[in-house]
C-alpha cells in the first residue's frame, strides 16, 4: 500500500463516522502549492463555502500557497464566510492528512475565527 491509499484510507474512515452522527464538515485538501478546504453539507452532497490559497483575493497577499501563513489566511477566510451563512459547529474532516503544519495552522485560525469543532 502506497502513501496515497493510507492516506484515502483514513479518510474513509474518518468520513464513515461524520456521515453517521449526520454532522456539518470542514474537508481540507492539501498539496504542494495549495490548500483547500470547503463546509460541506450534512447530507455530503453541497458544498455550502470554499475558501483556498489560490483564491484570487488571498493570492495577491500571500508570497506563496503552500506554507503554514497561507493556511491560517485561508482558515480565517473559510470562518468569517461560515459566519456569515450562520454555522458555527462543524466536524473536520483532515481527508487523511496528519494534524500538524499546515493542517493544524488552518484548523487553529478557523478555531479563532469562530467555528467550534
Amino acid at each position: 500500500m502506497n502513501t496515497k491509499q493510507s492516506r484515502i484510507r483514513r479518510a474513509r474512515k474518518t468520513r464513515a463516522k461524520i456521515a453517521a452522527v449526520k454532522a456539518i464538515r470542514l474537508a481540507i485538501h492539501r498539496t504542494n502549492s495549495h490548500i483547500y478546504a470547503q463546509i460541506i453539507s450534512a447530507d455530503g452532497g453541497t458544498v455550502m463555502t470554499s475558501a483556498s490559497s489560490n483564491d484570487k483575493d488571498l493570492r495577491t497577499s500571500l508570497t506563496n500557497g503552500g506554507t503554514v501563513v497561507a493556511a491560517a489566511a485561508v482558515g480565517k477566510r473559510l470562518a468569517e464566510k461560515a459566519r456569515g451563512l450562520g454555522i458555527e459547529k462543524v466536524a473536520f474532516d483532515r481527508s487523511g492528512f496528519r494534524f500538524h503544519g499546515r493542517v493544524k495552522a488552518l484548523a487553529e485560525a478557523a478555531r479563532e475565527g469562530g467555528l467550534v469543532f
